[in-house]
């Protein structure tokens, strides 16, 4: 796809499309199974045919990555607790 901008409407086929060409390997298969699951990003109708808002794909690809990692023994990036000394 050729440099869609913020605010281009995209159908499942073509936002798929560009999520991969950005490097983020999704299928409109799996926007068609979120789209009915939930989890996905948010769209709209045109009669039959659901348009993702090209800022939304790449908003909802990016909330989905991980924190920058060093290594694969480094823990999640979630914050661990500590346990209180009595």
């Amino acid at each position: 796809m050729a440099n869609p901008t913020l605010d281009t409407m995209l159908t499942r086929e073509k936002g798929a499309a560009a999520l991969a060409e950005l490097g983020y390997p999704v299928t409109k298969a799996t926007l068609a199974t979120l789209a009915t699951r939930g989890g996905g990003p948010p769209y709209r109708r045109f009669g039959k045919r659901a348009l993702y808002r090209f800022a939304d794909l790449t908003d909802w690809a990016e909330a989905r990555c991980s924190a920058p990692r060093h290594s694969t023994s480094e823990p999640d990036a979630r914050p661990q607790r500590r346990a209180e000394v009595a």
